[in-house]
């Protein structure tokens, strides 16, 4: 049994089905997998550490990490570092903002919705 009418499935293509009604409904859900990917992906402090061997291909987090374990810490410098790093998660959240808002909606309705 199909949740899409026989009629409408026999007049149009899988891929137009795919594109026009299956793509807008799960757009949230993966905007939301996106933005945690990504999140994971970026802010991985352990695999890097654990793979890369030359310093000039350590990540970013590595980088803040052994700048902030020299003799004398230069609180201001390694803030602005941070900031730098943050910037590419919240860029994207803001980008992806109202699908991630709508897949929290979706999996987590409220009484606010009514």
């Amino acid at each position: 049994m199909s949740i899409l009418p026989n009629e409408m499935i026999e007049c149009a293509n899988h891929f137009y089905i795919w594109r026009k009604i299956a793509l807008p409904l799960v757009k949230p859900a993966l905007a939301t997998v996106a933005i945690f990917s990504f999140n994971g992906a970026w802010n991985d402090f352990l695999g890097p550490l654990l793979y890369v061997n030359d310093e000039s291909l350590y990540t970013l987090q590595i980088g803040l990490q052994v700048f902030k374990e020299q003799a004398s810490t230069q609180w201001n410098y390694l803030m602005a570092g941070s900031l730098l790093v943050l910037l590419p998660v919240i860029i994207l959240f803001f980008v992806f903002q109202k699908y991630f808002i709508k897949g929290a909606n979706i999996t987590g309705s409220s009484s606010f919705d009514k």
